[in-house]
């Protein structure tokens, strides 16, 4: 009797453990995907769960180019190629002064994520480089799943800060 209930201890506990060791090698290359399914599939069966409304809000800015929130600095963004989901690109952003001078020497910080789904860029883009005139190349871009998405920079020249947000729907 003692003999087959430990026999059974341990087939549960090693089990687990195997369990426990495939999920922490599995999550990574299949974790996103799937857990976004069973949050989505809460979400459009009526329990709205973490995402909250799927739609993007409306009167959404989606312009490329806008002026900063305080109107220190007129901005742009441009993509070699058409954003894709998954896929790493790299953006160029072009920070002018309020009366069309180029910003030289900007710190630019960038921040970004998915307001409805509450996470934020599965990666972390950075300015990598001053391209010269204004513009500053933007590496790491990255968005994984299709819906909204705001992209924030934080643009500092000399005394000057301001910071603006850049509203993406992506198809996905």
């Amino acid at each position: 009797m003692q003999n087959k209930t430990l026999k059974t201890i341990l087939t549960i506990a090693l089990t687990v453990v195997i369990t426990i060791i495939a999920f922490i090698v599995l999550m990574p290359m299949f974790g996103p995907s799937f857990m976004h399914t069973l949050m989505a599939g809460r979400m459009h069966n009526g329990m709205n769960g973490m995402h909250g409304d799927s739609a993007a809000p409306s009167g959404l800015d989606y312009a490329t180019e806008r002026t900063t929130d305080n109107g220190t600095f007129k901005v742009s963004y441009t993509t070699e190629n058409a954003i894709a989901i998954n896929q790493m690109h790299t953006w160029v952003l072009h920070v002018e002064t309020a009366d069309g001078q180029p910003v030289e020497d900007a710190t630019v910080t960038v921040d970004g994520g998915m307001p409805q789904h509450g996470h934020g860029l599965p990666t972390a883009p950075q300015v990598t480089e001053y391209l010269g005139n204004g513009d500053y190349l933007v590496e790491g871009m990255k968005f994984q799943m299709g819906g909204w998405w705001e992209v924030k920079f934080n643009i500092s020249a000399g005394d000057l800060t301001d910071t603006i947000t850049f509203n993406l729907t992506l198809e996905g």
